[in-house]
């Protein structure tokens, strides 16, 4: 019996459940507005389901796990001690009906509920959607005396590292911005289904945006924004999945190409956005566990019994907004196909030919994967400058051991590549190795002298933005699938790129009032994009 797809994310039901505590949150702040904090959690339907009763079934508790959990939520927002609440309850037992009580509990339940009946995630569940909150009241001036000083909450060293956040951005201006992000995003692709189809293409993509910022697949994804949109709404997970094979790959990279070029649009005013731009290209994996026949785009893993579909990207990175210009899908030669040998210079050339249709790309940087004659030729046939490290062989050994003879910390020598494509001349740069060990050596098409050729390769440490941008990629916004049909794993990753995209963009629209330094550090984090979208995705009560 053969199965496929990724086995479930050990952070999959933090998420989700993190996810649910910033709803419970938006729904107590948005109820503040309007009335006392007591009167919000009279006829309160928020469902609590993304965290477990640490009681098991036939545990006699007497005391509603739910009324439990609000009651905390509840401490946590006015700052109350487990006898104060206590004292708050028997003053006014109607408080003790409304949360869902039927008597009162007394001090020593409360404590052993937090002790013994909930676990870490639900301590994480009560303080997200509680200091939420806090946080908002006081942020945004919301008149609601019960709630606790938010300096009680947030940690004051936290507070100093960043003041620029609190004073410059108010969260209607994060919401506004993210809401306008996201709307540049969505009307470049187009399925080809009929004009007088049950559902429009946006409804498909609202629902993928779900589904990649709660982390959960299509089935359970379409049944959860059915339940908050309403079942009319949105389209049933197996409708999705149809609707998601009509996007062929030219379509979905024809229209992630526009969508870029209508973001990098909205950047093109801002004087922060330096031009021409250094770019990073790299492979990233999505592991896959099932069957290899007839699968042409899985290929094998530097882990030799790993598989793995594989997709190229091209980045901005350095001290400008790291957005993703081009994605490729990657098809290589394995045993289990018929595909032509391994060709990454093709792929090379279509990212950068792509990318420079939005920018002017002054420098490439790659990792050792791409340390090739052919990459290095069709970088020079693009007019780009590359600086890429080099695997060692028998030629760079023996110039590594001459500069031990002769205590050399820096050499540079001159190369040149030939290929049946053209030919230029090349540098070859040995500089002490960043990790402190050793001596590294890198390929570059710059006249690079001895003295500077250190200095020079500092500049290939900004790689390491792409690898944070992967993990943001695939652990913020990529949705669960186990589908063995290509295009719906290609669609997958290409909308979460484009959800980071949408990220990075609003990060940048925030910061682009600020004076001073544009840096990569974001101001806004992928989690909170997440909740914001989501919530502009989901109406609220």
């Amino acid at each position: 019996m053969s199965g496929s797809g990724s086995p479930p994310s050990k952070d999959e039901p933090r998420l989700q459940s993190l996810c649910e505590a910033y709803q419970l949150g938006i729904t107590i702040r948005d109820k503040l507005k309007e009335t006392d904090l007591i009167t919000v959690f009279e006829d309160f339907d928020h469902t609590i389901d993304a965290i477990d009763d640490g009681y098991p079934a036939w545990h006699p508790a007497p005391l509603s796990f739910r009324a439990m959990v609000l009651s905390f939520v509840f401490m946590e927002i006015t700052g109350d001690s487990y006898a104060n609440f206590t004292r708050r309850l028997t003053r006014q037992p109607e408080v003790a009906t409304i949360l869902g009580f039927s008597r009162v509990p007394d001090e020593s339940a409360f404590s052993r509920a937090w002790r013994n009946r909930f676990d870490d995630a639900t301590h994480e569940y009560i303080q997200a959607a509680a200091h939420f909150v806090v946080k908002e009241v006081h942020d945004r001036s919301i008149s609601a005396p019960e709630v606790r000083p938010k300096a009680e909450i947030v940690d004051d060293t936290q507070e100093d590292a960043d003041p620029a956040e609190d004073k410059s951005f108010s969260q209607d201006e994060i919401v506004q911005t993210t809401r306008l992000a996201r709307d540049h995003a969505y009307g470049h692709f187009d399925s080809g289904r009929a004009s007088n189809a049950s559902y429009e293409d946006t409804q498909f993509f609202e629902l993928q945006t779900f589904m990649g910022m709660v982390r959960c697949g299509t089935s359970q994804g379409a049944t959860r924004f059915q339940y908050r949109r309403g079942k009319e709404y949105g389209p049933h997970g197996d409708t999705h999945l149809r609707a998601v094979k009509q996007f062929g790959p030219e379509e979905l990279v024809r229209g992630f190409n526009k969508t870029t070029d209508r973001l990098l649009s909205v950047i093109a005013s801002k004087a922060s956005f330096r031009r021409p731009v250094t770019a990073a290209i790299d492979i990233t994996t999505i592991p896959y566990y099932g069957e290899v026949e007839e699968m042409p785009m899985v290929s094998g893993t530097k882990d030799r019994d790993g598989r793995a579909f594989k997709f190229a990207t091209l980045s901005i990175i350095g001290q400008n907004i790291p957005l993703v210009l081009a994605v490729e899908p990657v098809r290589e030669s394995s045993e289990w196909d018929e595909n032509p040998s391994n060709q990454i210079h093709r792929t090379v050339r279509r990212l950068v030919r792509r990318a420079k249709e939005h920018v002017p790309i002054e420098t490439v940087l790659c990792d050792r994967e791409f340390d090739s004659i052919q990459v290095f030729q069709t970088l020079s046939n693009l007019d780009v400058n590359y600086l890429i490290p080099k695997r060692v062989s028998s030629s760079e050994r023996e110039v590594l051991d001459q500069m031990d003879k002769d205590d050399q910390e820096v050499a540079v020598e001159s190369a040149s590549v030939h290929v049946e494509s053209g030919s230029h001349p090349m540098r070859l740069l040995y500089v002490p190795s960043t990790s402190g060990e050793g001596t590294a050596v890198f390929a570059t098409n710059l006249r690079v002298g001895p003295e500077e050729a250190e200095t020079f390769c500092q500049r290939y440490s900004r790689r390491w933005q792409i690898e944070s941008e992967y993990k943001s990629i695939k652990g913020d916004f990529l949705a669960k699938t186990s589908s063995k049909d290509y295009r719906v794993r290609l669609f997958y990753f290409v909308f979460a790129v484009l959800l980071y995209n949408i990220w990075r963009l609003t990060d940048f629209l925030l910061k682009a009032d600020i004076d001073g330094e544009m840096d990569y550090s974001p101001v806004i984090t992928a989690g909170e994009c997440v909740e914001l979208v989501a919530s502009a995705l989901i109406p609220h009560d």
